[in-house]
């Protein structure tokens, strides 16, 4: 409440008589409350008639997601920079916390159904809000970098909208990635891809062929680790997140862009 007396409580609208309650304190209180299933329904029903904001938490998710929509319909896609904004919210870094957490996530179920402790669900993200993210991009949580996952889908954009596959620096440049680069970055590491791709999302043109399973020659992607799972595999995560986009597809391991 506003301080400096009965006569600075009205000039904001306060009753006098409220001029010293702690109002902030009562609200963290009503908050505790309220997480611990501790408050009436009707009590409930009052505080969220008063626009009662439970959890800061639940807002800056609810935030992040409506900019993550706003960014997907402007992009055409999830897989945005780590620096992309959208009308002033840092998208880019919500999506990267996001994709960490539903990695977490999807760590601790794998460690349950191989009967493994799980330590801490601290972190991880919920099933509810992963299809939520996947419902605007199916591909927004890869199980490699985002940077490969992103170009490959402005290429096959490219293609699909009638473009020639670049294969030179420069030539084309979409979304500030340079895709003749990216492209020709593939072609010099062909032998070094890994994993499948359905043919509806080959990329005729590296070194004259289709990326294809027939060319699943190179080892797994090395495995995430975290401080608990040094030796998971990676594998039943990948195969989470292809399910997530109705298909897989081949990945190199990353390639420098200059290659």
């Amino acid at each position: 409440m506003p301080g400096g007396g009965d006569q600075a409580a009205e000039a904001e609208g306060w009753p006098a008589s409220l001029a010293a309650f702690p109002l902030g304190q009562w609200i963290a209180d009503a908050r505790r409350t309220y997480a611990r299933a501790g408050m009436s329904p009707e009590r409930v029903a009052q505080l969220d008639a008063l626009g009662m904001v439970w959890s800061h938490y639940d807002v800056a998710w609810d935030e992040g997601l409506a900019a993550a929509r706003g960014w997907a319909q402007e992009h055409g896609h999830l897989l945005a920079p780590t620096d992309a904004t959208h009308q002033g919210y840092r998208v880019g870094l919500f999506l990267k916390n996001a994709r960490a957490a539903a990695r977490r996530a999807e760590e601790n179920e794998q460690r349950r159904a191989e009967g493994l402790p799980v330590q801490t669900a601290a972190g991880a993200l919920s099933q509810e809000r992963r299809e939520r993210l996947g419902e605007i991009d199916p591909a927004w949580c890869p199980a490699w970098p985002i940077d490969w996952q992103r170009c490959f889908h402005l290429v096959r954009q490219h293609l699909q909208a009638g473009g020639q596959l670049p294969t030179s620096p420069g030539v084309v440049v979409h979304q500030g990635e340079d895709l003749g680069r990216w492209v020709r970055a593939q072609q010099l590491g062909f032998d070094k891809l890994t994993g499948a791709v359905p043919p509806s999302a080959s990329l005729t043109g590296f070194k004259s062929r289709s990326i294809t399973a027939s060319r699943a020659r190179a080892p797994p992607p090395e495995p995430w680790t975290t401080g608990s799972t040094k030796t998971s595999s990676s594998m039943p995560r990948a195969r989470a997140c292809s399910r997530r986009r109705a298909g897989e597809m081949r990945v190199a391991r990353p390639l420098s862009a200059s290659t």
